[in-house]
């Protein structure tokens, strides 16, 4: 009995040792996706202006990266306050921990070099080598155009520096040794030519993450065969929106929908005469940011209806708000 005993010790303690060695290796030795590049982009004006468009209407890094007014339906950025950070996601939202949007303004990434911005961007690293979690979409961002993460870095260093500290984010445990597993390397595609319209879709779909909202999630992870089927769970203050069904499933998704619908849904939000309606404790609101969207270019939303047409139909019927009670 006491071989037994000693053997079931000597057991553990190896699993012991494995453990620690194994945490040990992924809280040191990764992310492992190489160094910064040596790189220096021109700010020319083509690229701050392919920049400033996707920057704002594609990947909407400023959606993120700046303060949203939810006083008002779909939380437009205040004024102002154009990538200064501070959009917090944490518990409550179902995030592993507080994560907090920096600032990507000259005031918060002046010391940056753009090959620690590029590899932040599209690897998930950041300027002192620490896994960033992927709230930022950056495994999506990875697969763009390198000339196009050149032109969101160029267009960022055009922004009016706004004075404001960023509290670090936390994890929590155990997503603070994994978040170290998260990043990977860059395997970069190319902008398609604007004649094959489905190609175009599908980059723009992927530049824009649609997915990674419009999937369901268990533990963080997206569901396989849920994508873009919607059933994401967005926990607000006044109550509970579930990301919509985008795939082309005729009852439950938009297979209905004309493109015509399609880009109108969009570009109402770019009328001049619309202006974002107050938000009441106990009215719906939606963290879809319409009037950043509202500002592609009409020929993409067309691409991207198309390219969403190709999908497989996901029969997914969704309750659009459920307040709390």
């Amino acid at each position: 009995m006491k071989k037994l005993f000693k053997f079931i010790g000597i057991i553990i303690l190896l699993f012991v040792v494995v453990a620690v060695a194994a945490a040990s290796y992924v809280k040191l030795a990764l992310p492992n996706v190489g160094d910064a590049p040596e790189l220096t982009v021109e700010k020319t004006p083509a690229r701050i202006e392919r920049g400033k468009y996707l920057a704002n209407h594609v990947n909407v890094c400023m959606d993120c990266h700046s303060t949203r007014d939810w006083s008002l339906f779909a939380g437009p950025v205040v004024s102002g306050d154009m990538g200064g950070g501070g959009e917090l996601f944490n518990q409550e939202m179902g995030f592993p921990g507080n994560f907090i949007s920096r600032n990507i303004t000259p005031y918060g990434i002046g010391s940056w070099t753009d090959g620690e911005l590029f590899r932040a961007i599209t690897t998930g690293v950041s300027k002192n080598g620490n896994a960033l979690f992927p709230v930022m979409p950056y495994h999506a961002y990875g697969k763009m155009d390198q000339e196009d993460i050149y032109s969101i870095i160029a267009y960022v260093r055009t922004l009016k520096p706004v004075k404001k500290d960023i509290p670090a984010s936390q994890a929590d445990f155990p997503v603070s040794i994994l978040l170290n597993t998260m990043p990977s390397k860059a395997t970069p595609g190319k902008r398609p030519s604007e004649d094959d319209v489905i190609a175009t879709g599908k980059y723009l779909v992927t530049a824009a993450s649609c997915v990674e909202c419009h999937s369901k999630r268990e533990k963080g992870d997206i569901v396989p065969g849920s994508e873009f089927g919607g059933g994401q769970e967005f926990k607000l203050p006044s109550g509970t929106i579930t990301s919509r069904n985008i795939s082309p499933d005729v009852k439950t998704g938009i297979g209905s929908w004309s493109e015509e619908a399609f880009v109108k849904r969009f570009k109402i939000y770019k009328d001049s005469n619309y202006v974002a309606h107050k938000v009441g404790p106990k009215d719906m609101n939606t963290i879809m940011p319409w009037a950043m969207y509202s500002g592609m270019e009409e020929k993409d939303l067309k691409a991207v209806y198309a390219y969403l047409r190709t999908l497989e139909p996901k029969v997914n019927e969704v309750p659009k708000f459920i307040p709390n009670r």
